[in-house]
C-alpha cells in the first residue's frame, strides 16, 4: 500500500450558520460565488436548518456549522467542521 500526500490547494469556503428571523440563510461570510447559487440548480433548501447541494456524486446535506467549500473546478460541497479544521 502506498502513501500519498495531498497537493496544496487553495479553496474558498463559508460556514453555514442557519437561517435568520427573516428566513435568509446566514453564513459567517457570504461571498458572491455562494450567493449566486441560491435558487439555482446547485444549491437549494428542502429541510429545516439544512442545505442540500447537488454535486456530481449526488445530493449532499449541509447542517448548521458545516462549511460550504468551492472546489478548484467551481464545484460546491459540504464539509463537517471537524474535517475542515483537520484539512485546512
Amino acid at each position: 500500500m502506498g502513501f500519498y500526500k495531498k497537493k496544496p490547494v487553495v479553496i474558498q469556503a463559508a460556514q453555514f450558520q442557519g437561517f435568520g428571523i427573516d428566513g435568509q440563510v446566514v453564513f459567517d461570510d457570504k461571498p458572491q460565488w455562494l450567493v449566486d447559487q441560491f435558487g439555482g440548480d446547485i444549491l437549494f433548501f428542502n429541510k429545516v436548518d439544512t442545505l442540500t447541494i447537488k454535486t456530481l456524486e449526488g445530493e449532499h446535506i449541509a447542517s448548521i456549522g458545516d462549511y460550504i467549500i468551492r472546489g478548484v473546478e467551481g464545484e460546491l460541497y459540504p464539509c463537517k467542521p471537524e474535517i475542515f479544521k483537520k484539512t485546512y
